[in-house]
């Protein structure tokens, strides 16, 4: 079964930083909302994420945000947040992959299945595409990836680290 991803800026980042995207696309269909890819554009053109994605375009798919419901308003989420959030809104088969804390609860409330950065990269490991959790986790946080010592003993032990 072939799963659906549509991704925020932040965790492409982070992945790109700790040199972990070439992984993505082997995890099944990866969308990123025009906004979101253009968050990761405007960055510097040394960015690994916005190589990434200039060079990625059989691995990834880049399409034009969705029309966004009223309700996301009232969230006051960022451009990349709300467009990501309203694709997986759309289309019900796609699974958000968000690291900030408000689109997540945002994203749970409408019933969006998401997982983070941390959660990817343990699914990754199940998967066979990583060999360990652990260095990719402290390479994220050297790239500036602020989370919990705590979480990431949760996320490295669901995955027998």
């Amino acid at each position: 079964m072939t799963e659906h991803w549509v991704i925020n800026a932040s965790p492409l980042i982070l992945l790109g930083k700790a040199d972990q995207l070439g992984w993505l696309p082997d995890l099944g269909q990866v969308i990123v909302p025009q906004s979101v890819a253009s968050e990761v554009a405007a960055g510097s053109t040394a960015d690994p994420a916005r190589r990434w994605l200039d060079s990625a375009a059989a691995a990834v798919i880049i399409q034009r945000d969705v029309p966004e419901k009223d309700e996301l308003f009232a969230w006051n989420l960022g451009r990349g947040e709300t467009a990501v959030i309203a694709w997986a809104m759309a289309n019900p088969g796609f699974e958000a992959v968000l690291d900030d804390a408000a689109a997540r609860r945002c994203a749970a409330v409408f019933g969006i299945r998401q997982r983070g950065t941390l959660s990817l990269v343990a699914l990754a490991k199940r998967r066979g595409l990583i060999t360990a959790c652990r260095p990719v986790f402290a390479k994220l946080q050297a790239a500036g990836f602020f989370v919990t010592l705590a979480l990431v003993d949760q996320v490295a032990c669901s995955v027998g680290e």
